[in-house]
């Protein structure tokens, strides 16, 4: 069917599959529902929980005591994000791309201390990390991307906060 001229295009929510696609909206187990009491400091890597957000500010003497949701992740295994590495261009120039990865992970950690690496692991494929954040994910892909092109796809599920990235070379 045509659209009649001059007439506004329907609202994306009045669509009904934009409909369906809302209603299944992805579920974090690791996204709070309500914020922790302020401050509160995670008691495995002492970040502290002030003004809305997660920070490595000095420890308050009247801090609360709850876990991060990075801590949360690693304790479980339980990653949002992860990187595959493959090709033959890693044999050559692992010790550069995980002082690389390392770097990346320095940079974002200290302005968002949810955003870390959980591990770096060697596999069949090449190397694998994975990460308690999607954003940190995609970083690292991006940066490999950058330092030594190559082919970057990104892939994210959709029943599940989770990216996987992929950099081959």
């Amino acid at each position: 069917m045509k659209p009649i001229r001059g007439t506004a295009k329907p609202y994306p929510r009045d669509n009904p599959q934009s409909r369906q696609r809302a209603v299944a909206r992805v579920e974090d187990p690791y996204r709070v529902t309500h914020k922790p009491p302020e401050p509160t400091v995670c008691p495995s890597c002492e970040a502290v929980f002030a003004d809305g957000r997660w920070t490595w500010d000095r420890i308050p003497e009247d801090a609360h005591h709850h876990m991060c949701p990075a801590c949360q992740r690693i304790r479980d295994e339980f990653p949002a994000g992860y990187v595959m590495i493959k090709g033959e261009f890693i044999k050559d120039h692992r010790d550069e791309i995980v002082a690389l990865i390392k770097g990346k992970e320095q940079v974002q950690k200290a302005e968002h201390p949810l955003q870390r690496i959980m591990a770096i692991e060697d596999v069949r494929e090449g190397l694998q990390i994975t990460t308690t954040d999607s954003h940190l994910a995609r970083g690292i892909g991006e940066a490999l991307h950058d330092a030594y092109k190559g082919d970057l796809k990104l892939r994210y599920s959709r029943d599940e906060n989770l990216l996987r990235a992929t950099w081959r070379r």
